[in-house]
């Protein structure tokens, strides 16, 4: 009942604003220098685990800002193989992370713009099924753990890359079962404990498996796999707590016209 008063009293944006603050109060509680967080800049004796009963990641969450092992993976290779942060391109974040919400806006860049179905979370409410955005409107688009959650995951794909410039690129990222070469969905999942059980997660409407490049394929897109984590080093991967590999590939996508 607690929970629903409170759900009823603060909009989602706000009740992550508080959980956020009363994170940062706690963080004192973690200091020490065994592991470091590049979106907030601070360094802690350890992480907090994130995840649930079946799948616990320890080490996973930033303490202060809430970062986890994608986002901080995230920066890394925009900071390095990007000009996200230092030209002026159009982007188009859906579900942006908040770790990384406000290093994109300290740009000043007036063509960032982030988009979630939940108008609260972000700048303009948009389903990635129906995006309302001309073709061919955008440099980049930044699109991170949503496609498991979305019911016709071909028709985002497809929205993506209309969207997208011809010289532009997306960076797409989702869970993946490296054990699974072929993306599980049943319709038997249809309640939240029975999508826990199957995909790991409550909310998944799908566990994507080895499969998800050419997934990316099918809607016309070109599709580079990086394991980013691997690039940057074992040393900077366990500083960092840049993940396993199930959540942190990044999925390189441009406009593959031979296909079409």
């Amino acid at each position: 009942m607690i929970k629903r008063i409170y759900r009823l009293l603060f909009t989602e944006k706000r009740r992550i604003e508080n959980r956020l603050l009363f994170n940062r109060m706690l963080s004192v509680f973690y200091r020490g220098n065994t592991y470091c967080c590049n979106c907030c800049g601070k360094s802690f004796r350890k992480f907090k685990s994130k995840g649930t009963a079946l799948m616990k990641r320890k080490n996973a969450e930033c303490p202060y800002c809430g970062s986890l092992e994608r986002g901080r993976n995230l920066l890394f290779f925009i900071e390095n193989e990007t000009d996200i942060l230092t030209a002026q391109p159009a982007i188009l974040h859906f579900a942006p992370e908040w770790c990384l919400w406000p290093i994109f806006k300290k740009t000043g860049n007036r063509n960032y713009i982030t988009a979630d179905i939940n108008p609260d979370l972000a700048d303009c409410p948009a389903d990635i099924t129906d995006i309302p955005f001309p073709d061919n409107r955008f440099d980049y688009i930044i699109c991170f753990h949503v496609l498991g959650h979305v019911p016709d995951e071909k028709k985002a794909v497809e929205e993506m890359y209309r969207v997208l410039k011809p010289t532009g690129t997306a960076l797409i990222a989702t869970i993946i079962d490296p054990d699974n070469p072929h993306t599980f969905e049943t319709d038997d999942a249809d309640t939240p404990l029975k999508r826990l059980h199957c995909y790991s997660e409550p909310d998944l409407l799908r566990l994507h498996g080895t499969d998800f490049d050419r997934r990316l394929m099918q809607g016309g897109f070109k599709v580079e796999v990086i394991d980013y984590p691997s690039v940057l080093g074992e040393e900077m991967k366990k500083k960092y707590a840049l993940g396993d590999g199930r959540r942190e590939l990044i999925f390189r996508c441009t406009k593959d016209y031979g296909s079409q």
